[in-house]
């Protein structure tokens, strides 16, 4: 069916960008504003191309592409939280960085043939018309998106160290009065979200592309950063926004497949101006944005001052 079949593509384009922006959800939840997502995705794609192209084996590219993900964050959280660098110059950097390193580590996989990772079939419920195939055989990466929403909602409001991570990113110097540790918990939480852009590149080059391209992230990084705004920081609504965007993404590759008279540049252009549409409308309503923005987004924190 040509539904299902649709279906299925826009699933498949919708799972990195929820699972990348549930990482920077989360660090953004603790007051840090990292713009780095695009370079850790990249980093986090090639290296699970390259374990998983060198070890045939698709599991150890997930490890290696959250590993890759984790580490790039870190120095990112290094220059920002210990040597207190400029959070949005430093991301900026870190995108920039992440792009050149990624293109000239994949320069000899280019070309080369992938490892896709296999489909997971649930039993009984996977035989269910229509339903069954779209949401019962599904790879590892879509199961791995449902429950890191269900289990960061949880942690942030139903658990005591959520509560201290939105205590954090709310006022930091409330919270290390209080006795909290601002920066351990910021530097956790940034590494999360490196791993979860990691898991997300990772999606790319073992899913969604089984190879290797340059720049094959092409812009989802930003996409998943705009989607935590579109979200209002609330996981359910980044799950909601992900598709969205994620039919957007297809629905113009649909459109040029049935020969729609538009430009083929305007229509890959579309899912861009989306995200740039949508921020405009949001930020319309000022009174929703400062309720629900973490209070220290962005704002350095020193102990001793």
């Amino acid at each position: 069916m040509i539904l299902e079949a649709i279906l299925l593509t826009i699933i498949t384009a919708s799972t990195p960008l929820v699972i990348a922006a549930m990482g920077e959800l989360v660090t953004e939840r603790a007051g840090v504003l990292n713009l780095g997502v695009e370079g850790m995705m990249i980093m986090g794609a090639v290296a699970a191309f390259a374990a998983s192209y060198s070890s045939g084996s698709p599991l150890l590219g997930i490890v290696a592409g959250i590993a890759a993900g984790a580490v790039f964050s870190l120095l990112f959280a290094f220059l920002t939280l210990t040597l207190v660098a400029n959070q949005v110059a430093t991301g900026l950097a870190l995108t920039i960085l992440g792009l050149g390193v990624s293109g000239q580590l994949g320069e000899s996989f280019v070309g080369k043939p992938g490892v896709r990772m296999p489909d997971i079939t649930i039993p009984f419920l996977s035989d269910i018309p229509f339903v069954g195939p779209v949401l019962f055989h599904q790879d590892l990466f879509f199961y791995l998106s449902i429950v890191l929403v269900i289990g960061v909602h949880w942690f942030l409001f139903k658990s005591r160290t959520g509560l201290m991570l939105r205590a954090i990113g709310d006022s930091h110097t409330s919270a290390h009065t209080l006795g909290l540790k601002v920066i351990h918990v910021r530097y956790l939480a940034v590494m999360f979200g490196g791993a979860c852009a990691g898991l997300a590149g990772a999606q790319l080059s073992l899913v969604y592309t089984p190879q290797w391209v340059e720049n094959m992230s092409a812009g989802r990084g930003w996409i998943a950063l705009a989607l935590v705004v579109f979200a209002s920081w609330r996981p359910w609504r980044v799950l909601a926004g992900g598709y969205l965007f994620g039919a957007v993404t297809i629905g113009q590759l649909h459109a040029q497949a049935f020969g729609i008279g538009l430009p083929s540049q305007f229509l890959s252009a579309l899912p861009y101006a989306a995200t740039i549409v949508v921020l405009v409308v949001i930020s319309q309503n000022r009174r929703t944005t400062l309720i629900n923005t973490p209070a220290s987004l962005g704002k350095p924190f020193v102990p001793d001052r």
